[in-house]
């Protein structure tokens, strides 16, 4: 059974988060405030912790500073900020993942499922040559194999290589008529829904919130790019 630790400093949060993560089995331990957290993560073995931002004694950010020194288990920043500002210290002081206040409860979880899936798969992760990794994601090019956070993703052909196109060109924004050539093998002449909507299925199948993807970025105006983690 995986331990979940989930501090916030609204008990009501906690209780109702504890709740939701139960159902799935998992053991939840509880704290109220950063100090109480740093306190159980040394007397517990934590597979992933939920982590609040805004909490008194100690807040989550410095909370995940300290954690970081001696612990690599998966953190989840929850936050009633949205603006990217606040995400990227998240995430620069070592959580793993951000979600925003008002949260679905079983997103929350599926998050929680995904970063421990992760955690437990990649700590005895040994990466080939051939592998193309992003975060969770492992694009094998031998293998035309796709995987997230450990389980393998079943992609059409043409999803495989639109995905493997990004993988290899990490960080860079493509046009889809940038995609559409490469993939295809072909000019691209009013091509764009094509690659959309294939853009489209490949996230409905490798991300949790395809809504809000965490792999393929759309960059408005320009293209789609798979992020560096």
């Amino acid at each position: 059974m995986k331990t979940v630790l989930v501090c916030d400093d609204d008990e009501a949060i906690v209780n109702s988060i504890e709740i939701y993560l139960r159902q799935e089995g998992f053991n939840v331990i509880k704290a109220l405030d950063g100090e109480e957290a740093l306190d159980l993560v040394m007397k517990n073995e934590i597979h992933c912790m939920v982590l609040d931002v805004m909490m008194p004694k100690l807040d989550g950010l410095q909370t995940v500073l300290r954690i970081r020194k001696s612990f690599d288990f998966p953190v989840i920043m929850l936050s009633a900020k949205s603006e990217d500002t606040d995400k990227i210290a998240g995430l620069g002081f070592g959580a793993d993942d951000y979600v925003t206040k008002p949260f679905n409860p079983l997103e929350l979880v599926a998050r929680v499922k995904s970063q421990i899936r992760r955690y437990v798969t990649f700590s005895s992760f040994e990466r080939k040559n051939s592998q193309l990794v992003c975060g969770g994601l492992v694009v094998d090019t031998d293998a035309k194999s796709v995987s997230v956070d450990g389980q393998e993703i079943k992609l059409t052909a043409r999803e495989y290589l639109i995905l493997e196109y990004l993988c290899k060109n990490m960080g860079k924004v493509l046009s889809s008529s940038q995609i559409y050539e490469a993939v295809w093998n072909e000019p691209s002449f009013g091509t764009e829904k094509t690659v959309t909507v294939h853009i489209k299925n490949i996230r409905e199948k490798i991300e949790i919130n395809p809504k809000d993807p965490k792999y393929i970025k759309v960059v408005y105006g320009l293209g789609y790019k798979v992020e560096k983690f």
